[in-house]
């Protein structure tokens, strides 16, 4: 795909646009029955929770509840509100469907759909973009049902200038049973900011020795180091240092030089530049200066359990946990707070533990906060123990776990009466 340059750069007859073509575009907005206005839904009145196990000075917490109310009492909350580092969220997919863990427990509905899907979403949505701090970061997992939809929300809610990337994850292995469509083996990220300065830790794949001999095919006589060649110039016209001739040379039409000729002079000294029979420079990369392949918008790596070994809980829709390291080592540090109000299996809660991040965790699902409890305590199990329903290996503790039990247990009040059976099987777990 040819690169563009922005309407400023173009050097042609500007009559030549069309004549319809406005300087500025009203943005998109997603108008249906149902929308509520934005005060209306921060006036939301805040839920009622107390603490039922733990410290409540703790730096993690696990809130049982309707997650609408307690985001509405975080946000009164002055050490919360602006100050969440990282969401991760995996909301109802709007399948319109229930669904049962692996043990045949009801874990949860996702009756939802259409409008009252979508205001669902975006009342809780308006919510974490308050909790967010200035420079965090959200990620919203969907699948074609809403994605589209849910895009021009997040546009309205956070910006269009803060949405960073819509990420493609191969969710599955190829399936063979969809005779008159492609197979549907993937599902989407939404990755937004709350501003233009945020955590960005950049995340690379580290350099295969196949991937690296074919990308740098070259190497220096003189030093032994890998290289390949790149272009000296970039796309776009400069009217500064980097557009002016070097060498003798200008840079290609419509391009400029990406570096100015003084730092060129320098490279060239150090040997850093090729030169072809025919003169023409280019710029050596050296493989050792590269840290890996930088991640990009497609994601292979992460599916769900999809063999017999694959470390699982049972919950339904549990996410990959290589996916949310990811994640958080991309968009976070040590010590910040990472959200999650639609908790699950817990898979958040427990990588964010592991890589040295506070978590905040909502679940209205007691399946769900039943099995992150049993998680915290006895961690995984191979998916294969499910499949065999072996109670002898499920009732094995763990032994080396990264055991959770640092962290503060709430519940809502409406939600009060579901939680004592949880609290006797956490304590017994911990035994």
């Amino acid at each position: 795909m040819a690169p563009g340059v922005s309407k400023t750069k173009w050097h042609g007859n500007g009559s030549s646009f069309h004549p319809e073509t406005p300087s500025t575009s009203p943005d998109v907005t997603l108008c249906y029955e149902g929308k509520r206005d934005e005060a209306e839904i921060l006036s939301t009145p805040p839920a009622l929770t107390r603490p039922i196990w733990g410290d409540e000075q703790a730096c993690n917490h696990l809130y049982y509840g309707d997650n609408l109310p307690i985001l509405a009492q975080f946000l009164q909350n002055p050490s919360l509100c602006g100050k969440v580092r990282l969401i991760y969220i995996d909301p109802p997919f709007a399948t319109k469907s229930v669904f049962k863990s692996r043990s045949q427990r009801d874990a949860y509905q996702d009756l939802l759909a259409g409008a009252h899907y979508i205001e669902f979403l975006r009342q809780r949505l308006i919510f974490l973009r308050e909790l967010l701090a200035d420079d965090g970061s959200i990620y919203v997992h969907l699948d074609e049902n809403m994605a589209f939809h849910v895009k021009v929300i997040m546009d309205e809610i956070f910006g269009k200038s803060n949405f960073r990337n819509w990420i493609t994850r191969k969710k599955c292995n190829p399936k063979n049973y969809t005779r008159k469509t492609y197979g549907n083996i993937s599902d989407y990220i939404l990755f937004y900011t709350k501003s233009d300065h945020y955590v960005w830790n950049r995340p690379v794949q580290p350099w295969t020795d196949e991937a690296a001999q074919r990308e740098y095919q070259y190497i220096e006589e003189a030093t032994g180091r890998r290289y390949k060649k790149v272009p000296l110039h970039a796309p776009g016209v400069r009217h500064g240092e980097t557009g002016k001739p070097w060498r003798g040379m200008l840079p290609p039409p419509g391009k400029h030089w990406q570096f100015t000729p003084q730092t060129l002079d320098e490279m060239d000294a150090r040997g850093e530049i090729y030169w072809s029979p025919n003169g023409n420079p280019r710029r050596k990369v050296y493989l050792d200066e590269s840290a890996g392949i930088p991640v990009q918008d497609i994601w292979l790596d992460f599916k769900d359990a999809h063999n017999q070994n694959i470390k699982i809980t049972g919950y339904p829709t549990e996410k990959n946990a290589d996916m949310l390291n990811l994640i958080i080592r991309a968009s976070s540090h040590p010590g910040d707070i990472v959200f999650d109000c639609f908790a699950g299996s817990g898979t958040t809660l427990e990588v964010a533990s592991q890589l040295g991040r506070s978590w905040i965790g909502i679940d209205n699902s007691p399946e769900a906060i039943r099995t992150t409890l049993y998680r915290f305590a006895h961690g995984t199990k191979p998916m294969g123990d499910f499949v065999k329903n072996s109670t002898t290996q499920q009732n094995q503790p763990n032994l080396g776990l990264f055991r959770i039990t640092d962290f503060a247990l709430h519940v809502s009040e409406p939600y009060s009466g579901d939680i004592d059976e949880l609290i006797v099987q956490w304590q017994g777990w911990l035994q």
